[in-house]
């Protein structure tokens, strides 16, 4: 005997087995039932439906990283190019021909001191963003506001003194403000960290 197609809700039904689609299954007896609309369990508290954040770096996160580790490559480059025009200025200061023009002397000792000093802190500049880049799998929402500070100083040291050759940091320190600054970048620094 044919009850035609069992997936129309207007057809005949079959007797016993399954209810027909489009009503509600009884529970069986003993089993309290639960409303419609009512969740299963609480919310989880954290962000990303995980427990205390976020599991894994977001891709964001982890661009700023790398950003990072390449500013300070480009921080170890530019402090060898300075440190060769320092070691030029010594060099042409100590020469034969040039010991008695006073005015170039006090020139050379002041650019010779100065690029000394930029060499110096470039390298600095270097080091701290490899210590900001390995804070970040670990590090807390201090990490990503010193990341943010860092980036915005680096953003604005790229522009003013060294407007042509500092547009790579610029760039690079911009979009690290951004990835940090996004709220998955939020998630992560401030996670529950398991000890």
């Amino acid at each position: 005997m044919s009850f035609g197609d069992p997936n129309n809700p207007y057809g005949q039904q079959q007797q016993g087995g399954q209810p027909g689609y489009g009503y509600p299954q009884q529970a069986p007896q003993g089993v309290p039932q639960q409303g419609y609309g009512y969740p299963q369990a609480p919310p989880v508290p954290g962000g990303y439906g995980y427990p205390g954040g976020p599991t894994e770096m977001p891709g964001g996160v982890k661009a700023a990283r790398v950003m990072l580790y390449v500013i300070a490559g480009l921080q170890v480059i530019g402090a060898i190019f300075v440190a060769l025009a320092a070691a030029a200025v010594n060099a042409a200061k100590n020469d034969a021909t040039l010991q008695e023009d006073v005015q170039f002397q006090q020139l050379a000792d002041y650019s010779g001191n100065a690029l000394w000093g930029i060499t110096v802190f470039a390298l600095v500049w270097g080091v701290l963003a490899v210590v900001l880049a390995a804070k970040f799998g670990k590090g807390g929402n201090g990490v990503r506001i010193t990341a943010i500070v860092f980036g915005v100083i680096t953003a604005i040291l790229g522009i003013y003194p060294f407007i042509v050759i500092g547009l790579a940091h610029t760039v690079l320190a911009i979009l690290i403000v951004v990835f940090v600054a996004k709220s998955d970048g939020g998630a992560w620094f401030t996670r529950q960290r398991q000890h």
